[in-house]
Formats: structure tokens, sequence, C-alpha cells
């Protein structure tokens, strides 16, 4: 594989005017860089209960939290490779685990109830996973473009920043067109400082020079908040597309 399927970080967000993202950007230019994707538009296909249990108790913010989400870099059919990822938050320390297949034999693997595409270990604990919610399914789909930078000296320091962040509840495809229900302001940016261990001091003399504070923003806990909870009857009538 070359890609990283495990992760164990902290992962701390900010909301910050298209002012403050520049100023950060500048701070970090002599000791960070883009990675070598460049800017990206990621595409996002969250499972859930039919009562949204899993957003739900997320929201509640317990100690322990945990969500599955299917995630792909690019636009894509049923032979294209996409993420399964199983994240997890426990003591304010999250857990990624993610493996890749087709799109196809991912979407026939967790909506037939069947057996994996692979016998291995990640795969094995999202069937378990599936098994315990019972009734999962596509719920929502969420986008958004991503600047990510990563740090020189350490390997484990990532910021990324996200703008145009939508989200809709119908046509739940990779192989459809972007849009949705916008979930942050165009006039902001959401970014994440993912690190293991400690938060570098120059990073956090930064944040405080900036007068930046963090925020307990979720994607979809914001989409499901703001366009899903009080019109779940109507909205969820949508049909699920997926190739």
């Amino acid at each position: 594989m070359t890609y990283q399927s495990v992760f164990q970080r902290y992962e701390y967000k900010y909301i910050l005017t298209k002012d403050q993202v520049g100023a950060v950007k500048q701070a970090i230019s002599s000791g960070m860089h883009i990675d070598e994707y460049g800017p990206t538009t990621i595409r996002n296909i969250y499972f859930d209960t039919d009562d949204f249990r899993l957003i739900r108790t997320s929201l509640d913010k317990p100690v322990y939290k945990e969500k599955l989400r299917l995630r792909s870099y690019r636009y894509a059919e049923k032979d294209d490779l996409i993420f399964a990822e199983l994240k997890k938050k426990y003591e304010g320390i999250v857990f990624k685990r993610r493996t890749e297949a087709t799109y196809f034999d991912v979407m026939d693997w967790l909506l037939s109830c069947g057996d994996a595409p692979r016998d291995e270990q990640i795969m094995k604990e999202i069937t378990c996973f599936r098994n315990y919610y019972k009734d999962l399914k596509p719920k929502v789909f969420l986008t958004y473009e991503r600047a990510a930078y990563l740090s020189e000296d350490d390997p484990s320091l990532r910021i990324t920043f996200d703008r145009n962040i939508l989200g809709r509840n119908r046509e739940i495809s990779f192989s459809s067109g972007i849009y949705g229900k916008q979930i942050l302001p165009q006039d902001q940016v959401l970014m994440e400082i993912k690190f293991a261990g400690a938060m570098p001091f120059w990073l956090v003399q930064l944040l405080y020079k900036l007068d930046l504070h963090r925020s307990s923003f979720s994607k979809y806990g914001e989409y499901y908040k703001n366009y899903l909870k009080d019109n779940i009857n109507d909205d969820m009538k949508g049909a699920l597309i997926y190739a």
C-alpha cells in the first residue's frame, strides 16, 4: 500500500477569515509546504442509521464517539479505488483506520452485508462496525476544497485549510457533480491542525499572536443541525444513487 492506513493524533479546529488564513500561511511558509497533491476537492459519503444515531451521539460530545465514511479525492465510478474509513475519538485523541477498494466493491460489501473485498484486519473492523449498527446506509454527501501543508521537520504535523464546504442528502454518489447546501459561509475557512504528541511551541505562539481559538466545528454535525434535524421526514425522501 502506498497510503497511510492508520492514524493516531490530535485534531484541533479553527474557523478563520480569509485575512487570518493569509496570516497563518505567511507565518508557516518557512517551515511548512503544501503537499504534493496541491489544492484538492475531497468527496465524502457518511453512513448512519435512519434515525441518525451516530451523528446525534457525536453532537452530545461523549468521551467516545465513532463514524464510518467513504472518501474519494476525485470523481469516481464503480471501478475506481476509494477509501473506507473508520474514525473514532476517545478523550480527545482521534484514531482513524482506512482501507482501499473499488467503489463498487465497497458499496456492495457495506450495503449487502456480505463479505469484505479482502481478508484484512481493517476490513474486519469495519464489518464488525456495520454489523453492530445493522441498518447503516449512505445518508449525507459532503465535499470541500482542501489545501494541506506539511511540516519539513515533524512528519506528524499537518495543517489543512478547507473552504467551500457543501453537503446534501440526495444523489449520494462519487460519480455525481459538486453541489449542496453551504455548511460554512464562503468568507470563512476551516483550519485543522493535526499532530501527534504535543503541538510545537512555535505554533502555540502563533495561535496566541493571531488570537485564534479552537472550535468544535463538525462538517457532518453542522449539516445535520442546520438542514436535517428539524426536517428529517421531508428531506430524507431523496433517492440513493451510486454507480
